[in-house]
């Protein structure tokens, strides 16, 4: 029994519960992986930005900002599956999980304005036709999709495992062919001799970027709010608790984010007989295993106006 009143009893998702397991998702042996990637596409973002601006390709330019975008996506990538083996304090009792849904956030922001900056380049290029040196477009876009390629083979064996294994390599695994979009747009500058093919590509790559910047955006900022994960039913969820066996009611039921990778749960469970161990243990797995909810704390009550009376 809990040390409140005997009409309650609380189950901990961190606690002891027989059959309970605590869970967390990083890699333990592929941080290098991270490491390599970064320094790969921040090495290419560069080179492929410094060539941007030497060809006067905006589509070089947005493709570079794009990879931009890869180096910021890896290191939230690398940063979570770091933090995630970072215990708590007696301060941050939750850990550091929430770090990587603000790098998610500050992430989407960043995006965001840096399409807006490509958009405008490509608009006062359309008015104002530069030639384009197509050859060096489709040679370093080329060098690119090697690089993105390469990049997300070193995350195909994990991906089925790790989460962040596997939002690296469907990223790098689409940049790449976006890259190739590039060198399709060379091929047909240097056949053409059309230089406005230019910043039509670079305004394809700002719409293809800010699709997915908008996504992180509002999932990202839904998270920082603490809201339920997309994944999860709450009418589904309500239902299921108050299925358990001897349960008539289910109320003031919290589901939140912890990081990127953990949720979270609180709930009151209207129960006649007093929680036990048993029942507790097979709540919480069942919670863990259709939900992956982790840390779930439920407190059992003999009927919520005596234990909640502000609920």
């Amino acid at each position: 029994m809990s040390g409140h009143a005997h009409a309650h009893h609380h189950g901990h998702g961190h606690g002891h519960a027989p059959g309970h397991h605590h869970h967390h998702a990083p890699p333990a042996d592929g941080d290098w992986r991270y490491a390599v990637g970064i320094g790969l596409n921040l090495a290419f973002v560069a080179v492929e930005f410094g060539f941007g601006l030497w060809s006067r390709s905006t589509a070089l330019m947005a493709d570079a900002g794009h990879n931009l975008s890869d180096v910021l996506g890896l290191a939230l990538a690398g940063g979570a599956a770091w933090l995630a083996r970072r215990a708590g304090s007696e301060r941050r009792t939750y850990g550091w999980g929430k770090a990587t849904i603000l790098a998610a956030l500050v992430n989407a922001v960043v995006l965001v304005f840096a399409c807006g900056a490509i958009a405008l380049e490509a608009v006062h290029r359309f008015l104002d036709p530069q030639p384009v040196a197509s050859g060096v477009v489709m040679g370093v876009a080329a060098a690119g999709f090697v690089i993105n390629l390469g990049t997300a083979l070193l995350f195909f064996r994990g991906r089925h495992d790790d989460l962040n294994a596997r939002g690296a390599f469907l990223h790098m695994a689409a940049d790449a062919g976006v890259s190739l979009g590039v060198v399709a747009a060379g091929v047909l500058i240097w056949f053409t001799g059309f230089s406005w093919i230019d910043p039509l590509a670079s305004l394809a790559i700002v719409a293809v970027v800010l699709l997915g910047a908008w996504g992180l955006l509002k999932e990202s900022a839904d998270l920082a709010m603490d809201a339920a994960p997309p994944r999860i039913d709450m009418a589904e969820l309500n239902a299921f608790l108050r299925s358990l066996p001897g349960v008539s009611a289910a109320h003031d039921v919290h589901v939140w984010s912890l990081s990127t990778t953990e949720t979270a749960l609180t709930a009151h469970l209207v129960r006649e007989q007093p929680g036990d161990d048993a029942f507790l243990a097979d709540a919480l797995e069942q919670l863990r295993r259709r939900y992956r909810i982790d840390h779930a704390t439920l407190q059992i009550e003999r009927s919520a106006q005596d234990a909640c009376p502000h609920c």
